[in-house]
């Protein structure tokens, strides 16, 4: 978490994607104030005629960018990062930015699982809902310390 996914009606090239996901990431990252590697990207190339939007006086084509988000923040960030996953689309993309939106979900921190790698072994659990500590320690970070405090007082439970 968080997730973008990307509707889109037309196919686009590997490199375009691995680089607008790099950039879709790095702007998540800075506006909502957490680390990019956090962030997925899903391209979801629906092909022609697959996303519409109801328009008058008829549907035109259109791309939408739904994110599933941890809750927390206020509208004023989650409206900054739209302004800026937008551009970013719209110009890497070449889309028409008056038939382009953006829609969130938030979730709690406890509707996701996610695994972190902690001294070579892989560890699983429920995230944690968002907090503005993590614009100074990345939750990765935390996590990881967070599951070595956790194996450290395991190990010496049993002595």
């Amino acid at each position: 978490m968080p997730h973008l996914q990307l509707e889109l009606p037309s196919k686009y090239p590997l490199t375009l994607k691995r680089d607008l996901a790099k950039r879709l990431g790095d702007l998540y990252g800075a506006i909502m104030q957490t680390t990019p590697d956090l962030v997925d990207v899903s391209f979801r190339e629906l092909g022609e005629g697959n996303v519409w939007r109801c328009e008058t006086p008829g549907p035109v084509q259109s791309a939408v960018l739904i994110c599933d988000i941890r809750s927390g923040r206020p509208p004023e960030q989650r409206a900054r990062l739209s302004d800026a996953l937008m551009k970013a689309c719209v110009e890497a993309l070449d889309l028409d930015p008056l038939h382009f939106g953006v829609e969130f979900t938030q979730h709690s921190g406890d509707e996701i699982y996610r695994t972190i790698l902690v001294d070579g072994v892989v560890r699983g659990g429920l995230a944690r809902d968002w907090s503005p500590s993590e614009a100074i320690t990345p939750l990765v970070e935390t996590l990881r310390n967070e599951q070595s405090s956790a194996a450290d007082r395991g190990s010496t439970a049993g002595s």
